[in-house]
């Protein structure tokens, strides 16, 4: 009881303040409940390269073209969200069954550009966690384009 009538107060005197906790506060929430019930499941470095050698996983890279010709990883495949969006992606379209790995600058935007991808029918979808920095960060190898 004693922190009720301690918060009563505060909130009073802090408006701005404490609507800033309360949308933090929702914001947690709604982020657990939406990776909870996501499609796409974030890997590690170390899953992804498990995945790319004995399942055969598609690396589907979404940076712009020139961060993609500073490195990315093998094999992998240049499509940019907008055209993942707009259901452009005929480069991947026979791997539906195969892993699809999502990668970006530092996996904040895989997660959506996959929700996509599942949605359109591709069966096991993952994001890198800390992307292609995570991935340089842990010495791993990048091709780089001309």
């Amino acid at each position: 009881m004693d922190f009720v009538n301690e918060l009563l107060p505060f909130v009073k005197n802090h408006p701005i303040l404490s609507l800033g906790w309360l949308a933090i506060f929702v914001a947690i929430i709604h982020l657990t409940i939406k990776s909870k019930f996501s499609k796409v499941t974030q890997i590690t470095n170390g899953i992804a390269v498990n995945l790319m050698n004995k399942e055969e996983a598609v690396i589907v890279d979404i940076r712009n073209a020139d961060n993609f010709k500073r490195g990315h990883i093998t094999g992998s495949h240049n499509i940019l969200p907008v055209d993942i969006k707009n259901n452009s992606i005929k480069q991947i379209e026979k791997f539906k069954t195969n892993p699809i790995i999502v990668t970006c600058d530092n996996g904040m935007s895989a997660v959506a550009s996959g929700e996509i991808l599942a949605k359109l029918g591709f069966e096991k979808v993952y994001a890198l966690k800390d992307g292609i920095a995570g991935w340089n960060g842990e010495n791993l190898p990048l091709v780089k384009s001309k």
